[in-house]
């Protein structure tokens, strides 16, 4: 009997863009990727920190300077590249605070990078695979607070409940050209954005009581399934969410 082969994780002679990627979880994206053997574009506003993360990684890892809230910008270098084969779409932010002392300009600054500006990233992204019938992968970098609610959180929360919905939306569109769509929706992760929040021990302790599995995540955390998405191995998965949260929704 024929033994079945477990589908590649390699992903050479892929083309793959990261954006958010001068640090943190975009950064560690983009190594997974290149470490598969992607060719990896490692996208953010800042010129040094894309720079300084291309060349650490190594492996023909390419800088662009982007600001994906630049909806022009955005449809400009997608239509400059090669198509890709891979996205993540990893920018975003936060303002955490209680819903009575959010802002319209907080409700512009996390609903227009973290919705807007990915659903515009992404269109630009598939409009170029479509058009050169590329297939490939789009991941989407949601959240637990995609799935659940949480304090100081609403802002955030309706960004990424609304990116489960436009992935699952997406995937439909997108399946007759195979291209899949999924989010990978993770805990509190420590990244240079995220530390100063972890000073304060109170909210340390709050947040260590709901990872089951008892610490703060990292951005090593994301890299396996970054690289599954993206890969052969995930090949039938479209429209869904890999969560990665220690235990969190679990209760």
């Amino acid at each position: 009997m024929p033994v079945p082969q477990t589908p590649s994780f390699r992903l050479d002679g892929k083309r793959a863009v990261v954006t958010g990627a001068g640090r943190g979880i975009g950064a560690a994206a983009a190594a997974a990727l290149a470490q598969a053997g992607a060719i990896v574009t490692i996208v953010a506003r800042s010129a040094e920190e894309v720079r300084n993360v291309a060349t650490s990684i190594g492996g023909g890892a390419m800088a662009s300077t982007l600001d994906v809230s630049d909806l022009e910008a955005v449809e400009s270098f997608f239509a400059a590249q090669d198509p890709f084969h891979i996205l993540v779409n990893n920018a975003g932010t936060n303002r955490p605070k209680p819903m009575w002392d959010v802002t319209p300009a907080d409700y512009e600054a996390v609903l227009g990078l973290n919705l807007k500006a990915a659903f515009f990233v992404a269109q630009a992204c598939a409009k170029r695979m479509i058009a050169t019938n590329t297939q490939g992968a789009l991941i989407h970098m949601s959240s637990q607070m995609g799935h659940v609610g949480g304090p100081n959180r609403s802002l955030y929360c309706a960004s990424k409940w609304a990116m489960e919905g436009m992935s699952k939306s997406f995937a439909l569109d997108l399946a007759p050209h195979g291209i899949r769509s999924n989010t990978i929706a993770p805990t509190f992760i420590e990244t240079p954005m995220t530390k100063p929040m972890f000073e304060d021990h109170e909210f340390r302790a709050s947040v260590l009581s709901k990872i089951k599995l008892g610490r703060i995540g990292t951005p090593e955390d994301l890299m396996g399934a970054v690289l599954f998405l993206a890969s052969d191995a995930a090949a039938l998965m479209t429209g869904t969410s890999l969560v990665v949260d220690g235990g969190w929704t679990a209760e």
